[in-house]
């Protein structure tokens, strides 16, 4: 036991899938009050996000996300390959979704996606010196990049173009950024 006042103790783990990028597992648990209950846990690499601004604008791609059902608009991310440096990644999916390239990124935080049922950790940062080139996404990426304004950005939160946490987080980050000089509070 680690400590924590409510932690619930792994009594038995249960694989349930194993894909490509997650895998599902049940965990029976010990409850603190001495019950035991299961929990279903998505196990995830880990990721990388990127704040990319170039002339004022953020970089941005669009993408059909299936579990969706529709296109959204999001900064560059990928998940992190196997002992993968993590400022590497965020270089490397940069420059593969949009083509531009960076000579440094800074973390501005490193966040869990959904804990209540994953693992996954995203870390964010910030790239602001780019090089434009071509772009190379994976082959099963289908995506558009584009430069917007924080006016815009904040629209496509507004119309739902933007929806998702990580783009949701980066663009106040930037707007704060504008504000104070920093990407954090």
């Amino acid at each position: 036991m680690s400590g924590y006042k409510y932690e619930e103790v792994t009594i038995k783990t249960e694989p349930v899938f194993k894909g490509k990028v997650i895998s599902l597992q049940v965990e029976h648990v010990k409850l603190p009050n001495g019950e035991t209950a299961t929990r279903e846990v998505v196990k995830h690499p880990g990721a990388v996000a990127v704040l990319a601004i170039h002339d004022n604008k953020m970089i941005v791609v669009e993408q059909y996300r299936k579990a969706l059902g529709r296109s959204q608009v999001e900064i560059p991310a990928g998940k992190l390959e196997p002992g993968e440096d993590q400022t590497e990644a965020a270089k490397r999916e940069l420059e593969e979704e949009t083509g531009y390239s960076c000579g440094e990124v800074r973390l501005i935080s490193s966040f869990y996606t959904s804990p209540g049922f994953a693992d996954e950790i995203l870390h964010l940062y910030v790239a602001d010196t780019l090089t434009a080139g071509t772009a190379k996404p994976d082959e099963d990426e289908f995506l558009d990049c584009e430069a917007i304004t924080l006016d815009t950005a904040k629209q496509y939160i507004k119309e739902g173009r933007i929806s998702d946490a990580k783009t949701i987080a980066a663009v106040y980050a930037w707007q704060l950024h504008l504000l104070t000089g920093s990407y954090t509070l």
